[in-house]
């Protein structure tokens, strides 16, 4: 009996080990892992002007080199170096001595021939009643009709000969053929001066207005022009707005006039003309400056925020977007240019989409999340809660 009782107690502390055993070799219910809290911006369509910057060198409206149409001493100069100029305003004067003599002989020589003339045509007439009365001979009579045309001949040649002497004696005084600012003078009186010479003698520039040639790439015209055949996009105002080179912006607003018709080859760009009214000449020819030209306006443009944009291992664009079902899903990005912190993009986002703007290194795609809504603040940019006071989140 006692052999019997020692094995049943020997029994039932094993099974009361197993028992223990099994208990502690079921696992523990596990608990649910909190869901992460990503700051999302809901993207809606919105007009937005597309603004095209491009370097740019300002240029004279008008500029006229100033040379002598004839040669001579410089006798006077009857401007300031940097003054402004009106069209028709004697410059310089020449040393006039030899054109005067040039003009008076050929008023002379006009007399001469007009005396001439009077001979020739009163012997014509004289034989022409002659020959009625069968008094001279036809030969006669032809050569004194003759000689009265050629005697009118050579009246138009020294009026012509006078009007050349009055021509070159009129551009002893060089004048301003524009209205603008005169440059420095390149002679001086005294200095001797060809007609038609290379070199000039001073620079006159009308300042206003005043042209900005603009440098463009012919690829980027390409893309324009793509871009502006989608739905929604329409040509811009053509405004032009100036940045100088210390940074500020010039006061005044310009407008695209012209479009060069050729690429150059050797930059592959192509030259914009804008016109600025400059009334304070504060723009002067040759100044490097920077131009925003508003080249288009897209009625529905889909802007994301900067922060809410990476590059995949490739460099392509990408967003996290959170789905109907509070799950990140990656979306590849077409993305067309920055404006501001903001890309604008054409495809891999729909309106309504919510795209992660803060939180997004703490997901990945297929994450569930909880999401609260940011917003864009209009005056600096940044991103902030659409609703400082609304802490609650969706998809609970």
């Amino acid at each position: 009996m006692l052999s019997k009782f020692k094995y049943a107690s020997s029994t039932l502390l094993l099974l009361l080990l197993v028992g223990c055993q099994e208990e502690e070799a079921k696992p523990a219910t596990a608990t649910p892992a909190p869901k992460v809290q990503v700051g999302v911006v809901v993207i809606e369509p919105q007009k937005t002007e597309l603004m095209t910057e491009l370097p740019g060198r300002t240029t004279s409206s008008l500029v006229a080199e100033i040379r002598p149409q004839v040669g001579g001493i410089v006798k006077k100069r009857f401007f300031e170096e940097g003054q402004n100029v009106a069209t028709g305003d004697v410059l310089y004067e020449l040393d006039d001595s030899t054109y005067v003599s040039s003009y008076k002989q050929a008023q002379a020589d006009l007399e001469s021939v007009k005396a001439g003339l009077k001979a020739a045509q009163l012997k014509n007439e004289r034989y022409t009643a002659l020959r009625k009365q069968n008094n001279v001979s036809q030969q006669d009579l032809d050569d004194a009709r003759v000689a009265y045309l050629e005697a009118i001949a050579k009246q138009k040649g020294s009026e012509a000969a006078l009007e050349s002497a009055k021509i070159n004696l009129g551009y002893t005084k060089i004048t301003s053929p524009i209205d603008g600012r005169i440059g420095i003078s390149q002679v001086t009186v005294g200095a001797l001066v060809t007609g038609s010479q290379a070199t000039v003698m001073t620079t006159v520039r009308s300042l206003d207005p005043i042209y900005v040639d603009l440098s463009q790439t012919s690829l980027d015209q390409l893309k324009q022009r793509s871009f502006l055949s989608q739905e929604g996009v329409e040509k811009g105002s053509n405004t032009v707005s100036l940045v100088l080179e210390d940074g500020s912006e010039y006061q005044y607003k310009g407008t695209l006039k012209a479009r060069e018709i050729s690429v150059n080859e050797s930059t592959g760009s192509v030259t914009l003309r804008a016109e600025f009214p400059n009334p304070d000449n504060l723009l002067l020819p040759g100044m490097f400056v920077r131009g925003m030209i508003h080249e288009l306006t897209h009625n529905s443009a889909l802007l994301v925020p900067q922060q809410g944009v990476s590059r995949d291992v490739k460099g392509n664009p990408i967003a996290l977007v959170v789905n109907d079902n509070n799950v990140i899903e990656t979306h590849q990005l077409t993305v067309e240019r920055a404006i501001g912190n903001q890309w604008l993009v054409l495809a891999g986002i729909e309106p309504g989409d919510k795209v992660v703007v803060e939180g997004s290194l703490k997901v990945r795609t297929g994450s569930e999340v909880t999401t609260v809504t940011m917003q864009r603040d209009s005056k600096t940019g940044a991103i902030v809660m659409a609703n400082a006071n609304d802490a609650s989140t969706q998809g609970n």
